[in-house]
Order: C-alpha cells, then structure tokens, then sequence
C-alpha cells in the first residue's frame, strides 16, 4: 500500500517513519505527479494557509478534491484537519470541503497551546495520547460524521468514509493506533492489498 504524504510543512516525516514502521510505502507529495498510485494521503501540520496557497498553486487543490471523490483515502492532522473542514473560523478561509465540520483555527489557545493529553477513543479500550501544538477545535459536525477521539467534551478525531481529521499531532506518539486505522480504512476497499500488510 502507497500513501503519499504531503511534503510543504509539518513532521511529514514522523508520519512516513510510522507508516513504514506498519508496512506502508510512502512518497512526498508536492506535484499533482506525486499522487499517482497513492491509495491513500495524509495532510500534515503547519499553517494551513501557506499549504492552502501552494496547494492551489500547484494544482493539488482540485486534483486532491478529485482524489478523495474517487474513493481514496485522506487524513488531515491539525493544519490538514483544517484544509479538510467544510467551514474554516478565525479568521474564515477556503477549504477541501471533504469533511462536514466547522474548526476554529487555533481554538485552543494559550491553555493548550502546546501539551500533551489524553481522551477517549473509539479505537481502543485505553485512553489515546493526543499532542496539541496551536491545535484547531472542531467546533461541530455534521451528521454523517463519526467522532472517533474526545477530549474536554469536544471531537479531536473524527471520520466521513474513508475521510478522517485530527486535531492533534498522532505521528508526534508512540501510538500506531491511529495511523493503522487510517490504513485499515482504505485497505478494507482494496482487497488485494490486504497481503502487504502486517
């Protein structure tokens, strides 16, 4: 299985090391190219309006919009849970429209600027670790949104088909929990690749 990782800004390369460290192959994604073959995307951290413009620039705003329609999988952590939302505040901004969700860009604030947490997860019976840096709030989702992660009463991980957003940083853990669920999701509609997998 190929994911390919966009490569402008964030620790794309924790999340490559974790991939790999489950059985995936990875590629840098920074050309429309650079998707060819992928199965799934992972939109990293960083500032979500610098990879919005080079995402634009680059043609890779329409061609990852034309990727996840196709059925592929894509997950945005923090900066990339932001370009994924239907509606972007503080202040508003252009988006993917791939998740039906409302964040508020840097919704956290000074209280949880930059920590370390836990909250309760769909995925397993143990709390998740969830590291916070500048982190964006989900405000609200829509009613096809499943709400995989919590925490302080608000969603931190949530899922649309094989569309999934994350508040927090899970390549900055030690928990694969999360990257392997993003890889069960799309290995589960690409049954020929279930081999490759651990």
């Amino acid at each position: 299985m190929k994911i390919g990782i966009l490569a402008v800004q964030g620790d794309f390369a924790a999340h490559a090391a974790i991939l790999k460290s489950l059985g995936a192959e990875t590629v840098e994604v920074r050309t429309v190219h650079d998707l060819e073959g992928c199965e799934g995307l992972i939109l990293p951290g960083g500032e979500s309006t610098t990879q919005l413009q080079f995402m634009q620039e680059e043609g890779l705003f329409d061609a990852v919009k034309k990727f996840a329609s196709s059925g592929h999988g894509v997950f945005g952590t923090c900066a990339g849970a932001i370009l994924l939302a239907t509606r972007v505040k503080h202040p508003e901004q252009t988006s993917l429209g791939l998740l039906d969700m409302t964040v508020l860009r840097n919704g956290y604030g000074r209280q949880i600027a930059s920590d370390v947490v836990s909250g309760t997860t769909k995925l397993k019976h143990e709390p998740l670790e969830m590291v916070f840096i500048r982190a964006p709030v989900i405000e609200n989702v829509g009613p096809g949104i499943e709400v995989l992660a919590e925490f302080d009463g608000k969603p931190t991980l949530v899922q649309q088909g094989r569309v999934m957003a994350a508040a927090f940083h899970p390549e900055l853990t030690g928990d694969t929990t999360v990257h392997q669920h993003f890889l069960d999701v799309i290995g589960a509609s690409i049954p020929e690749t279930s081999s490759t997998r651990p």
